[in-house]
């Protein structure tokens, strides 16, 4: 837990962390470094904190490679997990084939991600009333706190259920006796970090501030924590939050499905939430975690020892389910979404390793492309500069249509089911909810909500079950084992 959760050391940024072992450690001011103590003075303090807050958001490796969508990838229907040979990952294979243990699964990963994340904002929150600046400036970064500690409450209570709840920083004293929340008051909590930060977030953001929350982001976040609640009398609720985003002008569906993804194309019209990366942070190996800004997951899901036309070699990681394969061999969004290499190995104009559950077929949206190699200096597996987009209009559009057809009304529900087709040339179907998740999937494919999707409509008992998902049980992961050591917290049922 003290790792995790209420590890101090990680919650300001390297430039507050004493780096000498000399005597001059022990003066009352360090040399050449800035106490945490002194820290936050003006509003560029400020800012750098903010910064930090945002940062695990994109963390590729925590304790192990622990891209977010890769692993949710792993846990769904749409892919495995990969790689060299079986268990090159445990903890991706753990999910994989539920195999989860308290000691062996992504669950340190996601749970060290999100607590860093949150013991970050609740540091700056503490500290930023007390800073003078500009106090518009001030209920900004306030409200991208909020907003970040909702998301990352968000990813908790879904994956693991049972956690504590902070919304301040914890004396020392505190640190072993902390207990788990109720559920209800951690949703309770998101939704009013939410609400509280939308008043004073941007409708847009300028070009140099491209990642930054807006509004409408955490209004479509709202729509979601809402809707994955199931509570179906605060359907029209949530059908009303996706409104705002669907209708505002600053959104629209792209023309060309493909172009979403390019990372030639960031931040594009269609994005409502992008967490990014990118190849201008030199990435080497090292200490662990290899230091770098870059989507490591590009490179892992790559074929294997590939040698041909328009992609580098990756590391064979989610080679995607012939289930997925079959249902969008008739769809539009196949070309986009999926690399068939046997294809190209049989056609003679590449070849590759066999890894581990290879189907053949590999991740088109984030496949490493050649053009986008890195040729600067530092390792260019690890500076691969794509960027993955939480949340995007097409997903919106369908999450209204799912909310207004669970609120009894279908009709409004036709025009974002028909919007989605129409952009990939599709025609028109009956907006039923069985309709809905299957465009949600065929539209999704591979970015990592399926998982989630499965697990909240209550449909992953008989999706999962060729991978050995068990009900009342896989729904959420493990508490972490070394979360439990010498303190309070509970391990979730089942395991």
């Amino acid at each position: 837990m003290k790792k995790n959760i209420l590890y101090i050391g990680a919650l300001v940024l390297g430039g507050l962390i004493l780096n000498s072992c000399t005597k001059d450690w022990l003066e009352v001011k360090p040399k050449g470094t800035t106490l945490e103590a002194n820290y936050y003075k003006n509003a560029d303090e400020a800012f750098a904190a903010l910064v930090s807050c945002y940062d695990p958001l994109g963390a590729e490796v925590v304790k192990d490679y622990a891209t977010k969508i890769g692993l949710m990838n792993t846990a769904s229907d749409d892919c495995y997990a990969g790689g060299g040979a079986y268990a090159d990952r445990a903890t991706w294979e753990a999910w994989n084939s539920y195999t989860l243990e308290p000691a062996v699964g992504p669950q340190a990963d996601f749970w060290g991600r999100n607590f860093t994340g949150i013991n970050r904002v609740n540091t700056l929150l503490s500290k930023i009333d007390a800073i003078p600046m500009d106090e518009a400036l001030k209920a900004r970064f306030t409200a991208e706190c909020k907003f970040l500690r909702g998301y990352y409450y968000f990813d908790l209570v879904r994956l693991f259920k049972n956690v504590p709840l902070f919304t301040s920083l914890l004396a020392p004293a505190e640190f072993f006796n902390v207990i788990q929340a109720d559920p209800k008051d951690v949703w309770i909590q998101i939704e009013k970090d939410l609400n509280e930060a939308i008043p004073n977030l941007p409708e847009v953001v300028s070009v140099d501030e491209s990642g930054r929350v807006t509004k409408m982001a955490a209004v479509a976040l709202l729509g979601k924590v809402i809707l994955t609640q199931n509570n179906e009398g605060r359907m029209m609720e949530a059908a009303n939050l996706f409104d705002q985003v669907n209708t505002s002008p600053n959104y629209h569906l792209l023309e060309n499905y493909g172009d979403i993804f390019r990372p030639s194309n960031k931040f594009n019209a269609e994005s409502i939430f992008e967490i990014t990366h990118t190849s201008a942070a030199v990435g080497y190996w090292g200490p662990w975690p290899p230091a770098g800004e870059g989507m490591i997951f590009t490179q892992m899901c790559g074929p294997r020892a590939y040698s041909g036309p328009t992609y580098a070699a990756g590391w064979g990681f989610n080679p995607i389910n012939l289930d997925l394969v079959n249902l969008l061999k008739i769809d539009p969004r196949y070309k986009a979404t999926v690399i068939n290499v046997d294809s190209m190995e049989q056609a003679g104009v590449a070849s590759y390793e066999k890894g581990y559950q290879n189907t053949g077929y590999f991740i088109g949206k984030w496949a490493p492309e050649k053009e986008f190699l890195s040729s600067g200096s530092g390792e260019p597996v690890l500076m691969w500069p794509y960027n993955y987009i939480e949340i995007r209009l097409a997903d919106t559009y369908l999450l209204e249509a799912e909310a207004l057809v669970r609120a009894g009304d279908a009709g409004r529900a036709q025009q974002w089911l028909d919007a989605v087709r129409a952009r990939v040339g599709l025609t028109s179907v009956p907006a039923t909810l069985d309709n809905i998740y299957k465009e949600r999937r065929l539209e999704l494919a591979t970015e990592g909500h399926r998982w989630f999707d499965l697990v909240r409509t209550g449909k992953a008992a008989d999706a999962l079950a060729f991978k050995g998902f068990v009900s009342g049980k896989h729904e959420i992961l493990p508490i972490p084992l070394e979360e439990l050591n010498n303190t309070k917290l509970k391990q979730n049922p089942n395991y």
